[in-house]
């Protein structure tokens, strides 16, 4: 499954990063802290924050994560948007909670 896909069956907002569409998605990590996400998500992963600020792309480019879905439509910084776009890392905008981002995702077999 890709990025693109996932988007599309969820019904997502592509805030940035359109030119990481074709990332493939192997599973999801879900969590807030950078430095566990970093010791703990896997390549591919889709990851599930809160977070905003520029660090979240670092860190997504670092892992080699698919994309970033931040939940209830949380306005994402400029300046991670421009990050975001440079790396070619989507950022995705979900207007549903991160709980129930993880149902969706695992009903969808991610």
């Amino acid at each position: 499954m890709k990025v693109k896909d996932i988007v599309e069956k969820l019904n997502l907002k592509v805030v940035s990063g359109e030119d990481g569409l074709d990332r493939e998605v192997r599973g999801v990590y879900c969590c807030d802290l950078l430095s566990w996400v970093m010791s703990h998500a896997s390549k591919g992963n889709v990851w599930i924050t809160v977070q905003i600020h520029p660090n979240i792309v670092a860190v997504a480019s670092l892992l080699e994560l698919s994309c970033i879905i931040v939940p209830e439509n949380i306005e994402i910084e400029g300046v991670t948007i421009e990050k975001s776009n440079q790396e070619a890392i989507p950022i995705l905008q979900a207007g549903v909670n991160s709980y129930q981002l993880c149902l969706k995702l695992n009903s969808m077999g991610v």
